[in-house]
């Protein structure tokens, strides 16, 4: 979704009007709707008026607020997959475990948006690892076939 089409879906998500919205924001209708159309490309000032206008972080202004939905609403009974329309079944996929795992996902979501560089390094750091060792062979030392090499005994 473009930026104007993300804020447009923010807005109606949120049950307000052009006009509603240009005026808490403080901006012409006429700007509002250029922007929300593709014609204007806004200044960060300008986006900083609409997300507080609409009560939220500038930040899901980049993000479909479908998204946001999915992760508060009440996990479904089974298991749910990837919409075969997605634009970004990476996204898509990262939600759906979100739902099954909010805590991690909260965790993860509090660093970043912490912004301290050293914390999100360490984060990033932490991470790779995990995901090295989760694709290392998952037989146990002691069951490999004879031949193989064997770790020096501490």
């Amino acid at each position: 979704m473009s930026l104007g089409s993300t804020i447009q879906a923010w807005r109606l998500s949120r049950g307000r009007s052009v006009e509603s919205l240009a005026g808490d924001a403080g901006l012409p209708v006429s700007s509002l709707e250029a922007i929300e159309s593709g014609e204007a490309d806004p200044p960060a000032s300008t986006l900083a008026l609409v997300a507080k206008a609409l009560g939220v972080p500038v930040s899901w202004l980049y993000g479909d607020p479908k998204h946001l939905e999915w992760l508060t609403s009440a996990d479904g009974d089974g298991l749910e997959t990837v919409p075969a329309d997605s634009l970004d079944p990476v996204i898509e996929q990262i939600l759906l475990a979100a739902r099954h795992d909010r805590g991690l996902y909260a965790l993860l979501t509090a660093v970043l948006q912490g912004g301290d560089p050293k914390l999100i390094r360490a984060a990033e750091m932490s991470l790779r690892s995990l995901a090295k060792q989760s694709k290392q062979a998952t037989v146990p030392w002691q069951s490999r076939p004879p031949g193989h090499f064997e770790p020096p005994s501490d």
